[in-house]
């Protein structure tokens, strides 16, 4: 019997469409850079959930840290009880992020830090409008959905527009959009259609998940800071996909040389277990009245253990250099790919830390964009055993995201698979 074909079969009666699913198998366990399918099928991830397991699938240390708090309490709500892991991880974060005065709020998704971090400026500013990018995924609430730089598939038939929400391109000098023409499209909005004192936050991702994995230009970004500086507007960099080692940093933004106003983080944060949380100024933070903030599974007791010892292991295991490492590895084997004659032809190629991706194009040479060769990588990479993810506001973007602590072996020969999935055809 074909399970995983039985097991679509059961998942298309029972569970919408809009929930679509990159893989057509069923995990049965994973451990550390590997899974399996319900089948005994190996798997090397280059994907981590979408950059959560960092630290690996089940790693030992997030997963006893976990085990030793379900024997304490699993659930009291922090607005009702207060416990001390949601304290300790909050301090943790205040002490890593990269800013001087920090307090911390913990959530349960990235979207839902995203949008409290908007909520946590308005409050701030007493403003309403925020800008992003094109590009740019905040998440699926109505507000973050709106935020999102990308219509389709983000963005349901018969979705609503959501005021106060503006978009600005962002800077991608090999696609025609330079940040001279980024910061004129900035000044543009601000002269037709909202002014500066009206706007509560320009949020930004120090790279782009979702969009392409296109890193923020470091004059760029000292430029958006030196605006919100000038206008009174809170600087949200969006480190969801970017957090926790990911880029040879805790956080992406320490890359900068500024100081945000409010940091949303999520993902990687975890380890596998749903959290997330905003860092922030102390003063921005406080604005929300008591009760202005929260959530009834937000900062869950469990996610918090284990996104402490996630962060001792980030330290313990050096995953911020162990990142560097793997980031130049990837990059090294896209290259020689790029050189080779059997291969597709690959385009711009680009990494921060083991954030990695590359572009497949129509010519040698040229950066015209060829979407329609994605599917047919990852299909190959899958019967293969590997698992890839496409991404990228043109549809043309394939990025690696393999755990922090995957085995050399396994990283080597997920590369090579990497490799025959991309000969041509």
């Amino acid at each position: 019997m074909n399970k995983n074909a039985d097991m679509l079969k059961r998942r298309e009666a029972a569970v919408p469409r809009g929930v679509a699913t990159a893989s057509p198998f069923f995990v049965d366990r994973a451990e550390n850079g590997k899974l399996w399918d319900i089948e005994g099928n190996e798997y090397i991830d280059f994907a981590a959930g979408i950059a959560v397991t960092n630290t690996g699938h089940r790693h030992p240390k997030v997963m006893a840290a976990a085990a030793a708090q379900a024997e304490r309490f699993t659930h009291t709500a922090f607005q009702v009880v207060a416990y001390d892991v949601y304290v300790e991880l909050a301090e943790k974060l205040n002490q890593l992020a990269p800013i001087d005065h920090a307090k911390t709020i913990l959530f349960t998704t990235g979207a839902e830090a995203t949008e409290n971090a908007v909520k946590i400026a308005r409050a701030h500013t007493g403003r309403q409008n925020v800008i992003t990018f094109n590009g740019a995924f905040h998440g699926r609430t109505q507000l973050t959905m709106a935020m999102t730089g990308k219509a389709a598939p983000y963005r349901p038939k018969g979705t609503p527009i959501v005021p106060g929400v503006f978009h600005v391109p962002f800077p991608i000098p090999h696609h025609g959009v330079s940040e001279e023409d980024a910061l004129h499209a900035l000044q543009t909005v601000f002269k037709v259609e909202v002014g500066p004192e009206d706007v509560a936050a320009i949020v930004i991702e120090p790279v782009q998940g979702e969009g392409g994995f296109y890193q923020t230009p470091k004059s760029f970004m000292k430029q958006l800071r030196e605006i919100c500086d000038l206008h009174g507007i809170c600087l949200v960099c969006d480190e969801v996909q970017t957090g926790f080692a990911r880029t040879g940093k805790i956080f992406a933004t320490e890359h900068y040389d500024i100081e945000p106003d409010l940091i949303p983080v999520a993902k990687a944060l975890g380890g596998g277990f749903p959290i997330s949380g905003v860092i922030g100024k102390a003063e921005i933070m406080d604005s929300p009245m008591p009760g202005g903030l929260g959530g009834t599974y937000a900062g869950n007791p469990m996610a918090c253990a284990a996104a402490l010892a996630v962060l001792e292991v980030i330290e313990e295991e050096n995953l911020c250099q162990q990142s560097v490492s793997i980031g130049q590895q990837m990059v090294e084997a896209i290259e020689g790919f790029k050189l080779a004659n059997d291969t597709l032809p690959i385009g711009d190629i680009r990494g921060l830390g083991a954030m990695v991706a590359f572009e497949l194009v129509k010519t040698r040479g040229e950066h015209t964009p060829d979407p329609e060769a994605i599917a047919g990588v990852i299909a190959r990479a899958r019967d293969l055993g590997l698992i890839l993810l496409p991404c990228g506001y043109y549809g043309n973007t394939i990025r690696l995201l393999a755990p922090l602590t995957i085995d050399q072996v396994d990283l080597d020969a997920g590369l090579a698979k990497l490799g025959e999935s991309l000969k041509q055809p």
